[in-house]
């Protein structure tokens, strides 16, 4: 997509949920400053982080630190349910924050990735999400026309969404995430998938000097649930014949390479790497989160790859199932 002629002052905030709002944040970033913006970064956490390791020259601010955590159990909706009044302060403060900032600084245009209440009547504000469509547990069913009536009422409140997969549903990744059977009262535009792989070309994305493995674990997400991933891929994979690596998505943690027998442990690979590691692999093994869909998806490696949903997160639930039954 192509953002307007005249230079614009732009805020652009991802959620910190996992490092996937913020990678594909990072592609809107780098559109902005191709066409001559200035881009302001607002978050906090790992995802803050990842856009100002990628962004070492723009300013940044930080926004509430908002620590989510998921349950151990096979039921996310409880846990979610018990941390909604933080979530909610954290919102509300990060309003505060907003509005504190455009006293002193005008800005034009704010890109909220799914930090919902963060916008102001004072700059054209748009929300950034592919789920317009909210799906809940079987046993949770009967609260999803609730849940999807204050999602559509949340977005309409903005002046646009954007929707980062495709119009036709032919051809979207998110399928009924992202096509729901009722639309935001604000203007809704499709904006195509955006993954931080899709400016590598081939040549940059392996040669003859990156390591081939037979399998390659990419984890992200809310704890504890990504540690128990970590954990259960050692206990399958350790001193198994198959060389595996294991990207452990802690981008805050030094970059120190771990070896244990026929296991590489890396807290996190810049993108060119983890591209080359993923397009050598013969497996890939991740979340079946949106954002590491659409990354596979630009690798060509959707094929191969075995999507593991969060326990109880309805989400990725209906994605892995998804291209569970069109891989098969």
């Amino acid at each position: 997509m192509s953002f307007s002629v005249a230079k614009m002052k732009i805020i652009v905030a991802p959620l910190n949920w996992g490092l996937g709002h913020a990678s594909r944040s990072a592609v809107l970033v780098e559109k902005m400053l191709a066409d001559g913006h200035e881009v302001l970064l607002a978050g906090n956490g790992m995802s803050l982080t990842l856009l100002r390791r990628r962004f070492p020259n723009l300013r940044y601010v930080n926004l509430s630190d908002l620590k989510l955590t998921y349950s151990r159990g096979s039921s996310q909706v409880p846990a979610l349910l018990r941390q909604v009044p933080k979530i909610l302060r954290c919102a509300l403060r990060d309003r505060r924050l907003l509005n504190q900032l455009l006293d002193i600084e005008h800005f034009d245009l704010l890109v909220s990735d799914n930090r919902f209440l963060l916008r102001s009547s004072r700059l054209h504000s748009v929300y950034l999400t592919h789920q317009l469509q909210i799906l809940m547990p079987k046993r949770w069913r009967w609260l999803e026309p609730l849940a999807n009536a204050v999602n559509r009422r949340m977005i309409s409140h903005y002046d646009e969404c954007w929707v980062p997969d495709n119009e036709k549903i032919s051809l979207s990744l998110a399928r009924r995430l992202s096509h729901p059977t009722r639309m935001p009262k604000c203007k809704v535009k499709y904006i195509g998938p955006l993954s931080r792989f899709s400016a590598l070309t081939s040549n940059q994305q392996s040669n003859d000097r990156d390591k081939r493995y037979d399998v390659v674990t990419v984890l992200s997400g809310l704890e504890p649930q990504r540690t128990m991933l970590e954990e259960q891929i050692i206990k399958d994979y350790l001193g198994k014949p198959e060389e595996v690596l294991i990207v452990r998505g802690l981008i805050n943690q030094p970059k120190i390479k771990t070896r244990k027998q026929n296991l590489t442990l890396v807290p996190s690979l810049d993108d060119q790497h983890l591209a080359a590691a993923i397009s050598l692999c013969s497996r890939v093994i991740a979340r079946s989160g949106y954002s590491t869909l659409m990354d596979l998806s630009a690798l060509g490696a959707l094929h191969k790859a075995t999507l593991i949903p969060t326990p109880g997160q309805s989400e990725q639930e209906y994605l892995a199932s998804l291209y569970k039954s069109q891989n098969s």
